[in-house]
């Protein structure tokens, strides 16, 4: 198995189609005809989206400039940002393909190339690649993410996205955030679903079983107390395909479990041996494929220590990743790819497998730009209805935008601070905390601030807010339990996600250091220490282990909008870092001591 690099950038490359895309995006250089010429390879294509948040619509989605690997991820794949990502990739700077993939230049190129994603744009790349390929010779996986994420979603319960995915055409799914409405719900959006949705690491609590409430349900396995289907076996392109699915392990811990009480999840690998093994076993497909939502860093742990399969399409850390990671463990070697977020990226890979094992592959991640792409009639009338009656609603001007707002990277984006200033202002406190999600779009600089972009923000279906005091102690705990999330150097302890964003506080933070001793030298903005036993008063959202008590978090940050009116941020409350000088995962911060 191979790739080439240099094939890639010259199919990828710096491309558009010619008229469709302002003059200055085309000076000094000449570019290929076609961004989405991707010639045919092998017998066999699989295609993959993940982590669409429920993004409808074209966006603007900032990569990250911090991304900061530590032990054994230091210096490697995804944690590289900026330079040190073009540099690794192959990647030539200052085109299409370094906006897509990179913060650098953003507001600029993002004028300059327009925005990314919108369903309907990807309806039509999807709907070409597979007329290319002919009838029968592709599949469309789907790695979770999808149902959350948008107002609309909120609304409907995701199923404005069930049935925008089953016109796209997406053929197997696994799920995270699908788990955060009701267990009742997720059964029906499941039920409505045209694909496999597959989840092997899924399963029915014990003492639920003898009153299990969906025991109809058709992917229920009694016998070995799985809740959904685990794998799916497909015939392409006259190639036997079995793909096994990996739902969030850490849903019920990152997420209430009280939506879901009958579920246990984990990343179960000695299940999925079992699995792979299984499958080879009693199937005997040509090619193992597992979809997956572990976030790339576990996912790479699995490759190394689980046999038997040849390539895991992964999500859920929303890293756009040009290029597979080819992992070695004790029988062979597995393909690991993550495909970024938001619609933004569309993942190609095809494959010539033969005599039952994989000979070579070629693989494109190809950026979405709905400038590029003609959107298709049908999902554009389908999103149309999906939006039309929540569409005034949504399309409220709150605010202006004096800057970029952005939300993605370890630390507070730009509209990570204004959902912090906005839990202060409204309600009263001097700390807020907000969750370190990596969902969120992109508002540019003069732009309109929409209901909708608030709703992109913060839609949660537990997404009620408390004020309460907090001891110093307290404080420091929570930072110190998120921070051990991202930066233990152990994937298997991480749990995906970004740091607690803050609002009034201003911390040290040593990614390196262990646990209980990263998070340094607390204070409030006006320079006053925290103490470990004084109280202060604390705004902030999405309680995981029991509703909170106050009203949801867009009524706040809309309150706080329509006041301010033009948002420029005064402070922006990022740490200050030790201990990463010179790590490639960590360009342009304010910082570092």
């Amino acid at each position: 198995m191979s790739l080439s690099r240099r094939e890639f950038i010259r199919l990828l490359g710096l491309a558009g189609a010619a008229g469709m895309l302002p003059a200055s995006a085309f000076a000094a250089r000449r570019l290929p005809a076609d961004l989405y010429e991707v010639p045919k390879f092998g017998n066999l294509t699989l295609l993959h989206i993940t982590d669409t948040h429920a993004q409808l619509n074209p966006i603007h989605f900032r990569e990250p400039n911090v991304n900061i690997g530590i032990g054994g991820a230091f210096g490697k794949a995804p944690h590289l940002v900026g330079e040190a990502f073009l540099k690794h990739f192959g990647v030539e700077p200052g085109g299409i393909e370094a906006h897509a993939f990179t913060y650098l230049n953003f507001d600029e190129d993002a004028a300059k190339f327009g925005s990314v994603g919108g369903f309907a744009h990807l309806k039509t790349l999807v709907d070409r690649l597979r007329a290319e390929r002919g009838d029968g010779n592709s599949l469309l996986l789907d790695g979770g993410d999808t149902w959350q994420g948008s107002g609309t979603a909120y609304w409907t319960r995701g199923m404005d996205m069930v049935g925008a995915t089953n016109l796209l055409g997406v053929d197997v799914m696994t799920g995270h955030w699908e788990f955060t409405y009701r267990d009742d719900e997720v059964i029906r959006n499941i039920g409505a679903f045209k694909g496999d949705f597959v989840a092997q690491n899924v399963k029915v609590r014990e003492e639920a079983l003898f009153d299990y409430r969906f025991a109809d349900f058709a992917g229920f396995d009694e016998d070995l107390g799985l809740a959904f289907k685990p794998y799916t076996v497909k015939e392409v392109g006259g190639v036997k395909v079995a793909i096994i699915g990996q739902a969030f392990p850490y849903t019920p811990i990152a997420n209430p479990s009280r939506f879901i009480p009958d579920w246990t999840f984990g990343i179960e690998d000695g299940r999925m041996q079992e699995m792979v093994d299984k499958v080879r076993e009693e199937d005997q497909p040509d090619l193992v494929v597992v979809l997956s939502h572990n976030g790339m860093d576990v996912d790479l742990k699995m490759a190394s220590r689980v046999t038997g399969i040849d390539v895991i399409f992964g999500g859920h850390t929303h890293d756009g990743m040009p290029a597979p990671t080819l992992v070695e463990n004790a029988s062979g070697k597995t393909l690991v790819t993550n495909a970024g977020s938001n619609g933004k990226f569309l993942g190609v890979m095809d494959l010539d497998v033969k005599d039952g094992k994989l000979r070579d592959f070629r693989y494109r991640l190809l950026p979405v730009f709905s400038n590029l792409l003609k959107p298709d009639q049908g999902m554009l009338d389908y999103i149309a209805g999906v939006r039309a009656p929540y569409q005034d609603k949504l399309e409220e001007k709150l605010a202006t935008a004096g800057e970029t707002l952005f939300r993605r990277g370890n630390f507070n984006g730009t509209f990570d601070q204004v959902i912090c200033d906005a839990l202060i202002k409204v309600h009263d406190a001097q700390i807020s905390l907000s969750p370190g999600f990596r969902w969120g779009t992109t508002v540019l600089p003069g732009q309109a601030i929409t209901l909708d972009n608030v709703m992109d923000q913060t839609c949660i279906t537990y997404p009620e807010t408390y004020r309460r005091e907090m001891t110093g102690a307290e404080i420091k705990a929570i930072l110190e339990d998120v921070g051990d999330n991202l930066f233990n150097p152990d994937p298997y302890v991480q749990q995906g996600g970004d740091m607690v964003r803050v609002g009034g506080l201003d911390y040290v933070c040593d990614p390196t250091a262990s646990m209980g001793e990263r998070i340094q030298e607390m204070t409030l903005n006006d320079g006053t220490r925290i103490e470990a036993e004084k109280k202060y008063v604390v705004a902030g959202w999405a309680t995981v282990g029991s509703q909170a008590p106050g009203e949801p978090i867009w009524e706040t940050v809309a309150t706080y909008l329509r006041d301010v009116k033009t948002v420029k941020i005064a402070r922006l409350n990022t740490p200050k870092l030790k201990n990463v000088a010179g790590n490639p995962g960590i360009s342009s911060y304010p910082s570092m001591v």
